[in-house]
């Protein structure tokens, strides 16, 4: 048989080859995704971020596949995690949370990493600049960390007569003190005192309550803390139970029962970073891509909360919502 003949052939045969065969030769790009949160905490996230893939022509399990690696709250397992994903040899690291991009950025300087998080990462070293970040690194800002001074004004303006303002930390979270250090400025510029609540896992959570009504804490801001979304149920209870107006980062909270929620659409924020990895896998380069900060601000009001906690927000606030839970 001629050679040419031979090759026709063989590549008619391959053809009629099942489609499981086929992939199995065919490898396919791997993502690495490190969060220090739980799968819970995350689950958004992960939607969010497999959404933008799809968008930029990747499905998980088709043509793309995800190495997930959450450290759980444990944040000191951050480094050995990402050192896992750089012996994986992943196309691109995919990072939730400043913690976790530190750990990223130490275990690689040639893997892309595009991140989704709170924090200024010019400010925090990761990047150069924004419109041209450089080096292997870029992603998507919702600043939800740089907003609490403004979570607590809008607090204030919720809950006027509260003097004491509190605000509840995940102390095992290494970007709380800063959190905790702006909160502070922020409370004393409105002539408000504030007490920090420190906890250290769900178990914390009603012994910080007690402490905030021992001590007379008249309204309360969650940080925004992984932690926090896998206790939200027990947090939002706790806030009804003793009456304190709280405000939250994320809709989540609002719509499950929290008084109100003044954040960015993270969903959205970490959707975008997605379709960057995609760009990426084509072969983009991270250090081009410049950082992209959010642009939608939700501020939602749930009345019924209010009603139940005996508080009567002022119809000023309330037109300001964005949404209004009835």
């Amino acid at each position: 048989m001629q050679r040419r003949q031979f090759i026709t052939l063989l590549g008619g045969a391959a053809a009629g080859w099942p489609l499981a065969v086929r992939a199995q030769r065919l490898p396919i790009p791997l993502v690495g995704y490190l969060g220090g949160g739980t799968a819970h905490a995350d689950d958004a996230q992960v939607t969010a971020l497999r959404k933008g893939l799809s968008e930029a022509g990747y499905i998980e399990g088709q043509n793309v596949a995800i190495e997930y690696r959450l450290a759980e709250g444990y944040y000191d397992r951050l480094p050995s995690l990402a050192a896992d994903l750089v012996r994986r040899d992943v196309a691109a690291i995919f990072v939730v949370g400043i913690p976790a991009a530190r750990a990223a950025k130490d275990a690689t300087r040639t893997i892309p990493i595009v991140f989704a998080f709170g924090e200024d990462p010019v400010k925090e070293g990761l990047v150069v600049s924004l419109n041209r970040p450089g080096g292997n690194i870029t992603g998507f800002s919702h600043f939800t960390n740089q907003l609490t001074g403004k979570r607590l004004a809008m607090l204030c303006e919720i809950a006027p007569k509260a003097t004491i303002l509190g605000f509840l930390v995940d102390a095992t979270n290494p970007v709380s003190g800063p959190d905790a250090a702006a909160a502070r400025s922020a409370a004393d510029a409105l002539g408000r005192k504030l007490e920090v609540a420190k906890v250290r896992g769900v178990g914390d959570v009603e012994r910080a309550f007690e402490t905030m009504a021992e001590r007379r804490v008249g309204a309360l801001a969650v940080g925004p803390f992984p932690l926090f979304v896998d206790a939200s149920e027990q947090i939002i209870a706790l806030a009804t139970h003793y009456r304190i107006p709280a405000i939250y980062d994320q809709r989540l909270f609002s719509a499950a029962g929290g008084l109100a929620s003044y954040g960015a659409d993270r969903a959205d924020s970490t959707r975008q970073a997605g379709v960057y990895v995609g760009r990426i896998l084509k072969g983009e380069k991270p250090g081009e891509l410049p950082v992209q900060q959010s642009t939608k601000i939700e501020f939602v009001i749930n009345l019924k909360t209010a009603r139940a906690i005996g508080l009567d927000i002022p119809p000023t606030v309330v037109a300001l919502a964005d949404e209004v839970i009835e």
